[in-house]
């Protein structure tokens, strides 16, 4: 039996907490190994427990959840995904999460098979972001202006497959999508994901997309 994805939960609602516990406790493949108060509660378990993903709400007194996100993920051997928890879709903060380092984003009100699905797929490295997010990024981006990565030096790394992929990867594609709009095996689109996280330091395909944008390789005006 594979060893069950340890998840710690940060919010500063008990009720949320243990609503979340409860639910996710009860599938097999997944154990919640602990539970945060608030932003800085939340790095300081996650440093003691070493969770696989945290469930981080985005307002919480004191460290907040986008600033625990960035310290988090900041750490160079940092291996935990963070997915945002928020209570709207149309939340202000979700943008400026992801931009902090988190991998996506579940609404409080989802479903324990949702909830499940969502830790499994951001456990797996796979981006949790739904076509809406993808364009909400964009319209961002829009409104933000110009890119504000201070250079695109790191894109000259890739392949021009790979900058092709990565650009696919932004706009919301599925590395099946991507296999059957390249005309190229999905354990090929696979490999070429895989280089480009390496390549460019980034930690899953989330980042991979915000990466894209800032930096300018996608336009926002152009989709």
């Amino acid at each position: 039996m594979s060893t069950p994805i340890k998840v710690m939960i940060a919010d500063d609602q008990m009720m949320v907490r243990q609503g979340f516990t409860v639910l996710l406790n009860a599938q097999p493949d997944i154990e919640v190994v602990g539970q945060a108060v608030d932003g800085a509660d939340a790095v300081a378990k996650v440093a003691e427990l070493a969770p696989d993903v945290v469930l981080m709400d985005i307002r919480m007194p004191g460290m907040g959840g986008i600033e625990a996100t960035s310290v988090i993920t900041a750490a160079p051997e940092a291996a935990v995904k963070v997915l945002v928890l928020t209570t709207f879709d149309l939340d202000e903060y979700v943008y400026e999460a992801l931009r902090a380092g988190a991998s996506g984003f579940l609404l409080k009100d989802a479903s324990a098979d949702q909830l499940a699905e969502a830790v499994r797929v951001v456990a797996a490295g796979e981006a949790l972001l739904s076509p809406n997010i993808t364009k909400r990024l964009i319209t961002e981006f829009s409104r933000l202006g110009a890119p504000r990565a201070p250079s695109r030096a790191r894109i000259e790394a890739l392949t021009e497959r790979e900058t092709e992929v990565l650009s696919l990867i932004a706009q919301g594609l599925s590395n099946a999508e991507i296999s059957e709009h390249l005309v190229l095996a999905e354990q090929t689109v696979k490999t070429h994901v895989s280089r480009i996280l390496v390549k460019l330091g980034l930690r899953d395909r989330t980042q991979a997309a915000v990466f894209a944008y800032e930096t300018g390789l996608i336009r926002p005006t152009g989709y």
